[in-house]
């Protein structure tokens, strides 16, 4: 089979702005920000996750949502940030306003990869959430970087990589399947063979975007 070859983005910004789509408006944007923020710091004090505010209907549809959290570079200006939780589901099993909640918490508190989040980072925390259209087939030929999301499963294995983290690492498509086949733990080259192959769309956005007031 011939190589899937595509070049890496010339530019990363217009790459990632094509990740945000205007499903949700810039308040609807705040408010669930605010949500993944409040559910961290209730966390902390082992409280119940905070009474929802009445909610737009958009908000309350059952979708899968991812919640990354980030702390700041150690420089004043600097844009490497520091990977401090991720989770989230992939299918839509609860309400998107509850989704955020339980994955925000997740993240800062049982994504086994990090320390449980201290109270100290969580003021300082960052958010980005990446809220997922339903899963999809695809063939290998028409997964576009900085577009799809994916999720390669075989057996009892399945890895998930998000739309932007090809873009964070200059991945061209075959270097993104691959990598998703490594996320679950596959061959690299499970993609070519009997694995299945799906895709997703999801709009991203943080708190940098819609400066959320802490």
């Amino acid at each position: 089979m011939s190589k899937l070859s595509e070049k890496p983005p010339e530019n990363l910004t217009e790459q990632a702005a094509a990740l945000r789509s205007q499903e949700f408006s810039l308040e609807q944007r705040r408010t669930l920000l605010q949500i993944a923020h409040q559910a961290i710091l209730s966390g902390l004090e082992r409280q119940p996750f905070p009474a929802a505010p009445s909610l737009p209907a958009r908000l309350a549809e059952p979708r899968g949502v991812f919640t990354t959290l980030y702390l700041p570079g150690d420089l004043p200006g600097d844009l490497h940030r520091q990977l401090r939780g991720c989770v989230g589901y992939a299918a839509p099993i609860a309400p998107l306003c509850r989704a955020v909640a339980e994955t925000a918490r997740a993240a800062a508190f049982e994504d086994s990869r990090f320390l449980p989040v201290t109270k100290q980072e969580a003021l300082q925390l960052e958010i980005s959430l990446s809220v997922l259209s339903r899963l999809f087939p695809i063939r290998p030929e028409a997964v576009e970087v900085g577009r799809h999301g994916l999720v390669i499963s075989e057996g009892g294995r399945r890895g998930l990589l998000l739309p932007q983290v090809p873009i964070e690492h200059s991945w061209d498509r075959e270097t993104f399947l691959e990598q998703t086949c490594r996320k679950a733990g596959l061959p690299l080259d499970a993609w070519r063979k009997a694995a299945t192959l799906e895709a997703f769309t999801a709009e991203v956005f943080g708190d940098a975007d819609v400066e959320v007031p802490r």
